[in-house]
């Protein structure tokens, strides 16, 4: 009895002395999370958020749930998440288009730094310059030299305007002196149904997009825009490395959590996420998508998506572009 009596009275010492959320950040995780994607089932954020998403949820021991809400180029995910409950329950994917978002001045941009506390970037798919067999262009070198002969008239596609391949495109132009005709579509897929068809010349896309059909011979792979070559395709130079210095360009994944989400938990979250990074059925299954993992601590996450923001900020601001 007074074994019990010892034990109940540490206890109830122990509770006072702990505040309640104290005590719910050592229990965390003790329900599933939810892990908000702002983009279709089946587009690329979809399919690399629940390869990391189940293996998170094994190390976490509760189930990490992908929640999709697309709309507005994934700014309507993010303001519902910014506005969640900061308890680590509610995470978002965020993505370069959350970056480029972040820069309008209307209704569609999210302030990253002020809503959101970084977790970890998953990683990155660069951008690959393709263009159609048609312009009979080898090397990068041909490239430039026939758009500079004909300004205004080569046309390259994207997936919308201030879209990453739009402002990857815009950013070329700059770097390399050219001018070419953005033909901007609602979506990839149109964009890629017409530059299979050489109805465009030209495009920025994912390498995990447009690789199969360079393979294929239905386009050409002039550069990858990535800050190093690519596994999914080696032998292909950067546009750095063919004398277009410090133009990197990708589509990127990362994790964050509402502002306010306490430290403790924040913690357990990028350790639960590294750690389903360093799995090798994960690295094997994203490495199919073309996707290069990277895990990255938060500090360094959240200095990356703040060069993110400001460099794709300062592309719009000298092209005019504004979103609403």
């Amino acid at each position: 009895m007074l074994r019990r009596a010892l034990i109940c009275g540490l206890s109830s010492a122990f509770a006072l002395a702990c505040p309640a959320g104290a005590m719910a950040e050592q229990a965390f995780p003790d329900r599933p999370i939810k892990l908000t994607v702002g983009f279709a089932a089946g587009s690329s954020t979809d399919v690399v958020s629940r390869i990391v998403a189940k293996r998170a949820g094994e190390i976490l021991k509760q189930p990490v749930v992908v929640d999709n809400r697309p709309g507005a180029s994934s700014s309507a995910a993010a303001r519902a998440v910014a506005a969640s409950p900061p308890d680590g329950y509610t995470l978002f994917v965020v993505t370069v288009a959350n970056a480029i978002n972040a820069n309008s001045r209307g209704t569609v941009g999210v302030d990253l730094p002020k809503s959101f506390v970084p977790i970890t970037l998953l990683g990155r798919v660069p951008n690959v310059l393709v263009v159609h067999p048609s312009l009979n262009a080898k090397s990068l070198q041909d490239f430039i030299s026939l758009a500079k002969s004909k300004p205004g008239q080569l046309s390259y596609a994207s997936s919308g305007i201030g879209t990453s391949p739009h402002l990857a495109a815009l950013l070329f132009d700059k770097v390399a002196g050219v001018e070419m005709l953005h033909v901007p579509y609602k979506g990839s897929s149109e964009a890629m149904t017409d530059l299979l068809a050489g109805r465009v010349n030209v495009m920025f896309a994912p390498a995990s997009t447009v690789m199969r059909y360079v393979s294929d011979g239905k386009l050409t792979a002039l550069a990858t825009a990535g800050a190093q070559r690519s596994p999914a395709a080696p032998k292909l130079a950067t546009l750095a490395e063919l004398g277009l210095r410090n133009f990197e360009s990708s589509v990127w994944f990362g994790v964050v959590a509402p502002a306010g989400t306490p430290a403790a938990v924040q913690t357990k979250l990028a350790s639960a996420f590294h750690e389903a990074l360093k799995s090798e059925d994960v690295k094997a299954q994203l490495g199919t998508q073309g996707f290069e993992v990277e895990g990255m601590a938060p500090q360094a996450f959240a200095r990356y998506m703040l060069e993110e923001t400001d460099k794709w900020g300062r592309v719009m601001k000298d092209a005019g572009i504004t979103l609403n």
